[in-house]
């Protein structure tokens, strides 16, 4: 039987994935099955109206003896609110979340555990440091929006260099105090986390990264502009009032 507590704690938004989240899960299982850690994936359902729950429920018997699975609902809408219930539903003494594209490999889990077991409070995947990856090249233009976008956040989130990667950790007492504090919902969401990090003083280790960009991405600088210059400042705003 697994303790009630586990050693690592995997959070997964997801919002109708019913055809992509098997895979998803079988790829992680696969190498929690490596670690020598008890290991809950919960799987966050942020108002699915597909089967995804269920593809979760035809998986649970069949994992790997260190790993189990769970699905809990979110009502709020926004990944961001959903990342947020599942890692505040968390008790792990690691705690992060990933993407349900699986844009970064569940392999990349063995370089943050052992960086988060010497200590380092959050530890984030990162495609902008040496030794990272890219499967295939990103289009210039998009190249050119992400570091327009870097140039926006650096005042909030110091020298992290990869803002946006979803494949992030956190040790239980700084997941406690990052999360207690964020409340964006949408694009800014990853941002704000690390702004309150540095806010806070939590050392950010960026660890290189193999990255896949997927089919499905919304996220764009050109196209929502607007929408996340006005989020960005609403974390600003927001950090201005922490205490």
């Amino acid at each position: 039987m697994l303790p009630s507590a586990p050693d690592l704690d995997i959070v997964i938004p997801v919002f109708n994935e019913e055809a992509r989240l098997g895979a998803t899960l079988d790829a992680l299982t696969a190498h929690t099955a490596t670690l020598p850690l008890d290991v809950r994936i919960t799987v966050v359902d942020n108002g699915s109206v597909d089967q995804t729950a269920e593809v979760v429920d035809r998986r649970a018997s069949r994992l790997p003896a260190n790993t189990r699975v769970r699905v809990i609902g979110c009502a709020r809408q926004g990944k961001g609110a959903a990342v947020r219930r599942g890692m505040l539903a968390a008790t792990g003494r690691w705690r992060g979340f990933v993407d349900a594209d699986l844009s970064t490999p569940p392999q990349a889990l063995t370089e943050v555990v052992a960086r988060l077991g010497e200590g380092t409070p959050v530890v984030i995947g990162s495609r902008r440091v040496a030794g990272a990856d890219y499967v295939v090249p990103q289009p210039l233009v998009r190249r050119i929006g992400s570091r327009t976008f870097r140039q926006i956040t650096r005042p909030l989130v110091g020298d992290v260099a990869d803002t946006q990667c979803g494949f992030k950790f956190f040790s239980a007492a700084a997941a406690e105090q990052v999360f207690s504090r964020a409340t964006a919902n949408g694009f800014a969401f990853d941002v704000e986390l690390l702004a309150v990090a540095n806010r806070l003083g939590l050392r950010v280790l960026e660890v290189p990264v193999r990255w896949t960009d997927q089919d499905g991405s919304s996220f764009g600088i050109w196209t929502h502009g607007r929408r996340i210059v006005s989020e960005v400042l609403a974390v600003r705003a927001s950090l201005a009032r922490m205490a």
